[in-house]
C-alpha cells in the first residue's frame, strides 16, 4: 500500500464572537459620543454574520447596508471607501461588480496581514459610517 503524501495546512486566527462584540462596542460607544444611530455588523472571513447591532432609532433599511458593506469589505480585501470614490471619479464599472456595495462605512478586519472578518456600518452619512468603522478597527492595534 502506498503511503499518502503528507497535507500542507495552514494555521489562522479566527474572530470570536467575543472579539466581534468588543470591536461593535467601541464603534458604538464612539457613535453615541457623535449622537450618532447606525446599524454595526461584524462578519467572519466567510463572510457570515457574527453579531449585529441596531441602536435604537435606527432605520431598518441599514441593517442589510451595514452586512453588504461588511461583506463587500471582506471580499475585495480593502475599504468600501475605495468603491465610492472610484465612482466619484467616474469609473461607473465599479457598479458591475457583484457584490460590491460602493459606499463607505466598511474596512476589513486585519491582524499581522491576516484577514479575520470585516466591519459594516450604516445609519448616518457614508463618512460619518466610515468613522465609527475605524473606531471598531482600531481595537485591533
Amino acid at each position: 500500500m502506498k503511503k499518502s503524501p503528507k497535507l500542507t495546512l495552514l494555521t489562522k486566527h479566527t474572530l470570536t464572537l467575543e472579539a466581534a462584540k468588543q470591536i461593535a462596542t467601541v464603534a458604538e460607544k464612539f457613535a453615541r459620543k457623535q449622537g450618532w444611530n447606525v446599524v454595526i455588523a461584524i462578519v467572519d472571513d466567510g463572510g457570515h454574520l457574527i453579531y449585529l447591532t441596531r441602536m435604537d432609532g435606527t432605520q431598518i433599511g441599514s441593517i442589510d447596508v451595514a452586512q453588504a458593506k461588511a461583506r463587500t469589505a471582506l471580499a475585495f480585501k480593502r475599504p468600501t471607501k475605495i468603491w465610492s470614490e472610484a465612482l466619484k471619479d467616474g469609473r461607473m464599472q465599479i457598479l458591475g461588480l457583484p457584490g460590491a456595495t460602493p459606499i463607505e462605512g466598511g474596512l476589513p478586519l486585519v491582524v499581522k496581514g491576516e484577514i479575520l472578518g470585516a466591519i459594516g456600518v450604516s445609519g448616518v452619512t457614508s463618512e460619518q459610517d466610515g468613522e465609527i468603522a475605524q473606531a471598531g478597527v482600531a481595537v485591533l492595534g
